[in-house]
């Protein structure tokens, strides 16, 4: 992890959407997850053990609220809930949720939210402010579909990535990729996530016998991108 690394906290009753969640979080530059937690228990023990700068938090939790959760938080956090009911999004902006996402979303809708947060963060790292940074900040946080739009969509070696993975057929991960074309695993990442950014990827969990998901990225196709 960099120093300047954001560290994010995810929160979701679900195992498996928390480990994804996780994934997206980790295939954005300048992120880090702290932990992942399926209760509000497992959440509170990890903020005791270290500080973090986002929580990713769900409504519905086994053991209480994730709109209660996020009013307690002493860190920015953002709502990510199959919840439909605007009772709820009312409810978390007032608690001081930054975002309500309703699930499912597009990968590439939480990138973006990363993105513009950490666009919020640097807006404000000024020691003092004038209504003009307010205002910029907090645009910051409402990503366009431009925003986020990758600076590499010209580079040969981007090129390569995508190419690599429209040849395998199957889902690669960042070392398989880096294999196959002769590149350092993080710079393989780094294109990657731009290309899951851009939403011409997608990124999955590949679940082992053991320890933490591998993510493995593939080709979105015409169908999915229609849907969307």
């Amino acid at each position: 992890m960099a120093p300047s690394d954001l560290t994010v906290l995810v929160v979701d009753d679900d195992f498996r959407v928390a480990n994804l969640h996780a994934g997206i979080v980790d295939s954005i530059a300048g992120f880090t997850v702290a932990g992942t937690a399926n209760t509000l228990t497992t959440a509170r023990e990890i903020l005791a053990a270290e500080p973090v700068d986002l929580a990713l938090v769900d409504v519905y939790l086994p053991d209480g609220s994730g709109i209660d959760f996020v009013r307690e938080l002493r860190c920015d956090a953002m709502v990510l809930t199959a919840s439909t009911d605007s009772g709820a999004v009312r409810a978390a902006l007032s608690a001081g949720a930054l975002a309500f996402l309703v699930k499912p979303f597009p990968h590439t809708e939480l990138a973006a939210r990363l993105a513009a947060y950490a666009r919020y963060r640097r807006i404000l790292t000024a020691p003092q402010v004038d209504n003009a940074r307010v205002d910029a900040a907090l645009q910051a946080l409402r990503p366009t579909t431009t925003t986020h739009t990758p600076t590499t969509v010209t580079s040969p070696t981007k090129d390569l990535v995508l190419h690599s993975i429209l040849e395998a057929g199957t889902p690669l991960s960042a070392g398989e990729v880096a294999t196959a074309i002769g590149i350092s695993r993080a710079t393989a990442q780094r294109y990657l996530a731009n290309l899951v950014g851009a939403g011409t990827l997608r990124m999955s969990l590949r679940y082992g016998s053991t320890g933490r998901p591998e993510q493995e990225y593939s080709a979105v196709t015409r169908e999915a991108k229609t849907d969307r």
